[in-house]
């Protein structure tokens, strides 16, 4: 057979991604905080776009479950039919929400000094107001440090070395570091730098500059006047503690069961990361995307958050103007480039809009036991179930329930929260959701009595009794997962009510 060249010319079908669905998708998997963000970094590159400042419009909301799905509608489409082509808006097409009373104008030129004078025209920008503001901020863990060390030594070199030791110290209230590297990098000697920190060791909060979990307890104790050699023993044994291996504990630390329960129980009231009660940053709250209401007649409200959807809108009258003004091909093109990605912008925020709402209200429908009944109604639930469930793809909708929560009677919860497996029905029923059946685990595992420690078989049993088709080991691996020690130590801890 002879080997020659040939040209063949073949039709084929492929999916483009264009940029204006790369902007789709990635609008759908960004929360509203940082889809805000992004809005923000928008409105700095687009002259075309401005931030709706008007009266909020009312949110878009469904009652679920008693009433039919949102009718389709052509921005409530899939991600993938955006490279449509009559999805497209043209050059000439009146945007969706375009304000056509407003330009764009400048903000009023109010001077700043007008705010930082008061009514009889005392400048504010003095040291007083600074003091203020300092005073208001809480100590660092470090500033709490620093002000001990002040007063404790008195030696430059000690000092130095101690501020040193400081900075090596943690969030925790943990030392960092290697001794022999500190003195070496100061040009003293080691015995110097342990010196120093036996004195720092002595600061307040107890516990801190300690180099380990047992160190930091034994300072406390010491701190109390409780480290004797029978609790230096337990210290030194911190494992068999975790293990709840009791009976070597009582060897070791030479004591009876009674003290050394009174010693667990001091070491349980002792603090292992004393630092933490300094630096603590606040915790920024969950903002919900989504808000579930109760609503008359036992059906349920689905609404976006409207105070965290970020509104925009085209300015055409200003497009207009400048447009009559452009005389060059590059103006004209980088004016028309901006319109249509404004208009994009727009057309793709309210397809999020109404994507993450119908996710949202087919997951309350088919959760609704759970809304109800708690955890132990939480039905077993995939993606391809909603997809399947409200026309769209798998993809689509990871992409709306990543980063997504949503506020219900019951609590916050991300949307991926309600997907789980399935356990298969023993009498051969609707299967149970795996969450429900470590709920259910936990209960009975809380509920057991010194007496009657429940073992892996006999929760496989139990469970069996009530529906659950499940394997010992997947009873051990939920337990392990929802950190519940064995049943051996789970006796242990009872027998000596740890």
């Amino acid at each position: 057979m002879a080997i020659s060249q040939r040209l063949d010319l073949r039709q084929s079908q492929s999916l483009v991604m264009t940029p204006q669905l790369q902007q789709a998708i990635k609008l759908l998997q960004l929360s509203n905080l940082e889809l805000a963000d992004y809005i923000e970094r928008e409105l700095e590159q687009n002259p075309l776009l401005e931030r709706d400042e008007g009266a909020s419009e009312p949110s878009v909301a469904e009652e679920s479950p008693d009433l039919a799905p949102v009718p389709a509608d052509p921005l409530n489409s899939d991600a993938a039919e955006l490279t449509l082509r009559d999805t497209l808006p043209a050059e000439g097409d009146t945007p969706l929400d375009a304000d056509d009373s407003n330009l764009w104008a400048s903000a009023p030129a109010d001077s700043l000094q007008s705010w930082k004078t008061g009514r009889g025209g005392t400048d504010f920008d003095d040291d007083d107001a600074g003091l203020d503001s300092n005073a208001s901020r809480p100590p660092t863990l470090r500033d709490h440090l620093i002000d001990q060390l002040a007063v404790e030594l008195n030696d430059p070199v000690d000092k130095l070395v101690g501020s040193h030791l400081i900075e090596m110290v943690d969030e925790s209230g943990y030392l960092q570091g290697d001794l022999d590297e500190t003195a070496k990098r100061l040009g003293c000697e080691r015995s110097r730098v342990e010196a120093v920190l036996a004195r720092l060791q002595r600061f307040d909060p107890a516990g801190v500059f300690a180099r380990s979990l047992a160190e930091c307890l034994a300072l406390q104790l010491r701190e109390r006047n409780r480290l004797d050699p029978a609790m230096q023993a337990l210290l030194d044994n911190l494992e068999l503690l975790a293990k709840r291996d009791l009976t070597q504990l009582l060897r070791l630390c030479g004591v009876d069961a009674e003290d050394l329960r009174e010693m667990i129980h001091e070491i349980k009231a002792l603090n292992p990361k004393p630092g933490q009660a300094f630096d603590q940053s606040l915790a920024q709250p969950v903002i919900p995307d989504i808000i579930m209401r109760p609503q008359p007649g036992g059906s349920w409200l689905i609404e976006l958050n409207s105070d965290t959807l970020p509104k925009v809108l085209v300015n055409t009258r200003y497009y207009a103007r400048v447009s009559r003004s452009a005389r060059r091909k590059e103006e004209k093109d980088y004016l028309s480039e901006r319109f249509q990605s404004a208009n994009w912008l727009v057309k793709s925020l309210h397809q999020r809009a109404t994507t993450i709402l119908k996710v949202a209200s087919e997951i309350v429908r088919q959760q609704d036991g759970f809304f109800r009944q708690g955890v132990s109604g939480l039905k077993p639930l995939i993606l391809r179930d909603i997809a399947e469930a409200i026309a769209m793809h798998e993809s689509t909708v990871s992409r709306v329930t990543t980063n997504k929560f949503m506020a219900t009677p019951r609590g916050m919860f991300e949307l991926k929260y309600f997907f789980t497996s399935s356990i298969a029905n023993s009498a051969g029923g609707e299967a149970h959701s795996a969450e429900a059946v470590r709920f259910r685990i936990r209960s009975l595992i809380e509920a057991e009595v010194a007496a009657e420690v429940l073992s892996d078989d006999k929760l496989v049993e139990i469970l069996r009794t009530e529906g659950i088709d499940i394997a010992r080991r997947t009873v051990a691996k939920y337990r392990e997962a929802l950190r519940i020690p064995s049943s051996v130590q789970r006796r242990r801890e009872k027998s000596m009510e740890i």
